[in-house]
């Protein structure tokens, strides 16, 4: 069995690592080029990189950023955010990042998955999906319905076919971010997670919600996810890598060890 990835989320805006609940209220809390080396440091499997705002905004990442983070850590680095083309794909790759994850330009032009994965193989594509929760109805069955721009943006778009669909483009992996779970430290959106692991072959990483390491067991276990994100868990100090890594080795979920991890 492959071992479960733990993989910390640097929400950057304006350059800055930010925080919010369910897409807003968004906090400044700190540099994510020293957050980023700071969960390096602590046995991180990979990082993940998003510019909240640049799709909505209109404008490419913030590509200096990216280059500095890149510098700083030696583990898969993931970055999305206002990539809409081959073009952009590549500059992002150029800059340092293993993996480009490609969002609300997916959904508006699914032909980017496919293209991207034909320019640089499907595991460099990943595909974030921001899920909310409504009632379902014929064009969503599942009752979990795909938005875009940052949650601004409804598309009458049922997630699991999308899902479908992305791996059918040639996706890597799939990023499943729960808006009704993100930022509330409640635990994981364990449907949704399971719902999507069993549509897909590929990988599929829980997002939204985590707030201690047995919610990471449970979207791991239950959830059937490969790999979880964090973000308030460990930009808040409330547990390290380490010590999340701990906890799933002892209740018997294989992470790669965090000791001496980098050695």
């Amino acid at each position: 069995m492959l071992s479960k990835r733990i993989i910390p989320c640097l929400d950057v805006r304006d350059g800055r690592l930010t925080k919010g609940v369910r897409f807003a209220g968004n906090a400044d809390i700190g540099d994510p080029v020293e957050a980023a080396r700071r969960y390096y440091d602590q046995g991180a499997d990979e990082i993940v990189f998003y510019d909240i705002t640049a799709s909505h905004e209109g404008r490419g990442i913030f590509l200096s950023v990216v280059e500095r983070v890149a510098e700083r850590i030696a583990i898969p680095f993931s970055v999305g955010g206002g990539i809409a083309s081959v073009a952009d794909m590549r500059a992002v790759l150029l800059a340092g990042a293993e993996k480009v994850s490609v969002n609300s330009a997916a959904v508006l032009n699914p032909d980017l998955i496919r293209q991207g994965a034909a320019a640089f193989g499907s595991q460099a594509i990943v595909v974030g999906m921001d899920v909310k929760k409504v009632p379902p109805r014929p064009e969503i069955p599942s009752g979990y319905e795909i938005v875009i721009h940052g949650g601004r943006v409804f598309m009458n778009l049922d997630a699991l076919a999308w899902a479908g669909r992305c791996e059918a483009l040639g996706a890597g992996e799939i990023c499943l971010n729960s808006i009704d779970a993100d930022g509330t430290a409640d635990g994981y959106e364990l449907a949704l997670t399971r719902a999507v692991a069993e549509t897909v072959r590929i990988p599929v990483i829980a997002s939204g919600g985590a707030g201690s390491p047995e919610h990471l067991l449970k979207a791991l276990t239950e959830g059937k996810a490969s790999a979880a994100l964090v973000a308030s868990l460990v930009h808040y100090g409330w547990r390290s890598i380490g010590e999340i890594k701990s906890y799933l080795a002892a209740q018997g979920c294989k992470v790669r060890p965090a000791e001496n991890f980098h050695s």
